[in-house]
């Protein structure tokens, strides 16, 4: 044969059967059964590792009660865990990089609350009270936290499908704030329950393709600034969107497009400079706020109103009123409420983790997720109670806090209190600003969610993965944001199914002087066994792979046979089933397997077990298969099975 996966080593060569009779057999050895466990003690130890993986509870061993006190404090505060140990050097620091993420916060929190068709006051609002409360509550050093662009499309564009927001301003903000209020409880839920693995099901490659879409919408709407147009649509589709821009041509003002393409064209300039010099971060991170004190100056002494270039208008001056009152717990909107506030608490929450991850692993520390969704669910459902809005760490502000050199959470607390100083004192300044910064400012920080090289390296490493990512992305684009996100979710599950419906199993052969057993598609070199059919599945065997399996290893069976007539082969004798990689078995894979045992044993093949792990060795035990397959049937490796099998073929006439 050639050296291809059809080779075929002979058996005496592989039991070495003409080897010198110093040579020592291969030992066999029995599978050992787990330490019995009682009901209670296996289900406990299951719930431990479903819910707390982590063992939060293991610093508090042989702990002092009041060191267990001092534990908890730092536990659900953080702040009195690095606070403690707070220094004047470390401030300087934080009051570095919160001045310079308020730079970036108060323009783009003004023009996400405009995302949000919300006031713009409201997006002050909620850079200020939320920051404060993660703060104390929060694990990561380098989260900035506020309103976030695809949050703020999502609110958006689900409530005004229901109210509008320019006929009925005071429902919607109502609306607004107790889609937050629900969103801060479903994800302070996740997180005191521990169910942080449900936000798992928006995968990487989706939330690529969602991200963006809704980045494209989110900077095509804004062609209602930049254009000048006063009528505009409110869907969010590419089509109607692209429609909406020819049918109003006659509205395009050529003074604000003028201004709105030169300060665009200034910031993704400055935006480009801080990509390709890290370094120079803060040129990015001043620009919007540069936009805007420069686009007022403009305006104010060019009269930019009298050339048809719309301004903010009146801001309220002072600190967030309450809005407890404005709570909408009752009617026929609160369904769209609760709904609007889980899905864009799974966004946030989703960009949140993730972007607390990613600094916290540039700086070699760890963070709780299930902390981080108490902590940002207990913020929005603060905020919800002080006029804010849905928010969570940014990407965009994160960067710049990061490459600005927070050291902890204290930076939030200085960004904060900058907000605070602007809205006490410096509202009336805001006036003057063109609304088409605004909308230019939002392209800026939308941009960056198109990561086409994600969707590249996707193509080369999953197709799949390449089809999740576009599906979501065409959905967005093309049907609706929240189809999208639907779309989203359902690849994401459907993907899930497909591996656990469908699992990997491979046929297995030996490399050439060594004991170890290989796939023979991916190692060249693997030969099979004569007279043994080798078979590894790669995933827990259940009811909802089990009829696959079963059906997937008679036709291997099938196909083997085919394959030594044709090619004048010893017919094969034994199946071989490592089990080293099954990390499960419910009943219905147990039934699998001994219908599958007695159907060979019918046709004089020998199906034997290699390698079963722990907890599949203890199931077999205590049900029929063990009785049917015996200690004969199950070995330690595969190597073992082929060994004592073979001896077995040896000693009969």
């Amino acid at each position: 044969m050639g050296g291809s996966s059809n080779r075929v080593k002979s058996l005496p060569e592989y039991l070495d059967l003409e080897s010198p009779p110093t040579m020592q057999p291969m030992e066999i050895h029995k599978i050992s059964l787990p330490q019995e466990k009682t009901t209670f003690q296996s289900l406990r130890q299951r719930l431990s590792e479903i819910f707390f993986p982590d063992d939060p509870l293991h610093q508090f061993k042989n702990k002092s009660f009041f060191k267990k006190v001092v534990l908890a404090l730092q536990y659900f505060f953080p702040i009195f865990h690095w606070g403690s140990e707070y220094s004047l050097q470390l401030l300087k620091s934080d009051a570095v990089s919160g001045l310079t993420i308020a730079s970036l916060a108060i323009p783009q929190g003004i023009s996400y609350a405009k995302l949000a068709n919300l006031p713009p006051i409201i997006g002050l609002y909620s850079s200020f009270v939320p920051p404060l409360i993660y703060s104390v509550l929060g694990s990561s050093r380098d989260l900035a936290v506020g309103p976030v662009s695809i949050a703020s499309l999502v609110m958006g564009t689900m409530l005004r499908e229901m109210v509008s927001p320019d006929h009925e301003p005071m429902l919607y903000l109502q609306l607004a704030f107790t889609a937050t209020f629900f969103a801060g409880v479903f994800q302070a839920s996740l997180g005191f329950l521990r169910l942080g693995f449900i936000v798992d099901f928006l995968s990487k490659p989706t939330l690529i393709g969602f991200t963006g879409g809704a980045a494209i919408i989110v900077s095509l709407q804004q062609l209602k600034g930049l254009l000048g147009i006063v009528h505009f649509t409110t869907q969010m589709g590419f089509v109607p969107v692209i429609l909406s821009v020819f049918q109003h041509k006659s509205e395009f003002a050529w003074q604000t497009i003028l201004m709105g393409t030169l300060f665009l064209v200034f910031l993704l300039i400055t935006r480009h400079i801080s990509m390709k010099r890290p370094k120079l971060f803060w040129i990015s991170a001043a620009a919007p706020l540069a936009s805007v004190i420069l686009s007022t100056i403009i305006s104010i002494a060019f009269k930019a109103q009298s050339h048809g270039i719309s301004v903010i208008g009146h801001l309220q001056k002072g600190v967030n009123p309450p809005s407890v009152n404005m709570l909408y717990f009752h009617g026929s909107f609160l369904g769209l409420a609760i709904k609007t506030g889980v899905v864009t608490g799974i966004l946030s929450l989703t960009e949140g983790i993730a972007v607390g991850r990613t600094f916290a692993s540039l700086k070699n520390y760890q963070i709780d997720g299930n902390k981080e969704m108490m902590a940002i669910g207990i913020m929005n459902m603060s905020g919800s109670c002080a006029s804010c809005y849905v928010t969570t760490g940014s990407f965009s502000r994160s960067a710049v806090n990061y490459n600005a050199g927070s050291k902890t959470a204290v930076s939030n607390i200085v960004m904060a209190s900058a907000v605070l100083i602007t809205m006490l004192f410096l509202m009336p300044l805001f006036y003057h600003t063109p609304n088409v910064i605004l909308s230019a400012i939002i392209i800026t920080a939308v941009i960056g969610l198109i990561d086409f090289h994600a969707a590249v390296r996707l193509w080369k490493v999953d197709k799949l993965d390449f089809l999740a990512c576009m599906s979501a992305f065409f959905g967005v684009l093309f049907i609706s944001v929240q189809m999208g996100l639907l779309i989203s979710v359902g690849i994401s599950i459907l993907k899930i199914l497909i591996h656990v419906t469908r699992p990997n199993a491979v046929v297995k052969g030996i490399i050439p002087g060594t004991q170890s057993y290989r796939n023979l598609g991916h190692y060249r070199e693997a030969m099979r066994v004569p007279s043994f059919l080798i078979l590894a599945i790669e995933s827990p065997i259940y009811f909802a792979n089990s009829i696959y399996l079963q059906e997937r290893i008679l036709r291997w069976i099938r196909e083997e046979e085919e394959r030594v007539i044709k090619m004048s082969q010893s017919s094969i004798k034994c199946i071989v089933l490592d089990m080293g990689a099954v990390t499960a078995l419910d009943t219905s894979g147990i039934e699998i397997l001994v219908e599958l045992k007695r159907t060979l044993d019918k046709r004089s093949l020998e199906l034997v077990l290699a390698n079963p792990v722990g907890n599949v060795a203890e199931k077999l035990f205590k049900s029929e298969a063990w009785e049917l397959f015996g200690a004969e049937c199950m070995y330690m490796t595969v190597g073992e099975a082929i060994a004592a099998v073979s001896s077995t073929y040896k000693c009969q006439p």
